[in-house]
């Protein structure tokens, strides 16, 4: 049998997408059924973004489109099943799935980071196989939180919506972008995400930032 991995992460390339690693499905996992093999599907900073913009129209959901238009023909070319973490139930556990496949960890913010990425990353599908793959092993890397005393993230954004006690205070960090002196997030993204020291260079361009801000900001009640 091919490299699969190997072979579909090639197939992904051109897309700027990646293959952001695998698991074998446990009972607890809540995977569809006869499913024995997830792999994850994923982007981190801009080059998926530089693939898929000159294709944005003024349609709902586009990314979301792009996303199923690309890797639904590559699923069907390997033998796998598509599923997303968007559109209708069923809803699949994909943080969940995104730590059984690789080092990602809980961040301060509730977003998960990585070791390479920190927080510009994003899991887009995931690839279900009905036969148990050879997956490639690799040693665990700790959280980079772990090791981070100043936390910039906690600190930095302008209405508090960060606190190790309440979590994410989503109501405070909508109304604070719906006004004047929430520009600066709207164009360049979260201020307390930006503050993150790991993963910099993989930042996101402006027009990418700005287009999930917006997308963020119009899925929120006025």
């Amino acid at each position: 049998m091919p490299d699969m991995p190997t072979d579909i992460a090639e197939r992904l390339r051109p897309f700027g997408l990646l293959l952001r690693g695998g698991f074998h499905v446990a009972e607890a996992d809540g995977a569809p059924q006869g499913v024995k093999t997830i792999l994850m599907i994923g982007n981190a900073g801009p080059a998926m973004w530089q693939a898929m913009a000159a294709g944005l129209d003024g349609g709902p959901d586009p990314m979301n489109r792009w996303t199923e238009e690309t890797v639904g023909p590559i699923a069907a070319a390997v033998g796998a099943s598509a599923v997303y973490p968007f559109g209708p139930p069923p809803f699949f556990p994909f943080q969940r799935w995104a730590q059984r496949a690789e080092d990602v960890h809980p961040s301060p913010l509730g977003i998960l980071i990585h070791p390479d990425y920190g927080l510009w990353h994003a899991y887009r599908a995931a690839l279900c196989f009905e036969i148990r793959l050879d997956l490639p092993s690799a040693a665990a890397r700790p959280s980079p939180c772990a090791e981070c005393a100043e936390k910039p993230c906690l600190s930095t954004c302008p209405v508090g919506a960060f606190t190790v006690e309440d979590g994410y205070d989503v109501p405070a960090c909508a109304a604070h972008l719906r006004r004047p002196a929430g520009e600066d997030c709207m164009r360049l993204g979260c201020r307390a995400r930006r503050a993150c020291p790991v993963g910099t260079g993989f930042t996101y361009l402006e027009e990418q930032a700005a287009f999930h801000m917006a997308a963020f900001e119009a899925a929120r009640p006025a």
